[in-house]
């Protein structure tokens, strides 16, 4: 069985996933710590992100989102379409969880760092 323990996920670039753990992205939780946006901190949401069996899932702060990704040796990504339910929260939350879906949506590549 794999940890389940979360680990920090930082949106580095608009394009860019870079994740600080030593294993697979397969089995593997998050949660957003850091991206390039200095109008908000994401350390004031709980943005989440799980990986399971070719499927992705999480909270954006506000609404629970999941997908379909594909992640290669190469460190490339590709994200299939995301589906979210569709709440109203409080406005910087609801700010937050736009501009992760946009910049989560512009992810082309990820690494592993650890």
């Amino acid at each position: 069985m794999r940890n389940k323990r979360w680990f920090p996920l930082s949106l580095l670039f608009l394009t860019t996933v870079s994740i600080f753990a030593a294993a697979p992205l397969d089995g593997t939780k998050w949660k957003l710590t850091g991206w390039t946006l200095s109008s908000l901190d994401p350390k004031d949401f709980a943005i989440t992100l799980a990986f399971s069996g070719g499927n992705i899932s999480g909270s954006g702060g506000v609404n629970s989102y999941g997908g379909s990704y594909e992640a290669k040796a190469d460190g490339s990504i590709s994200l299939g379409p995301i589906s979210m339910t569709e709440m109203a929260g409080p406005e910087t939350a609801m700010r937050a969880e736009s501009a992760f879906f946009t910049l989560f949506g512009q992810t082309k590549s990820f690494k592993v760092k650890g």
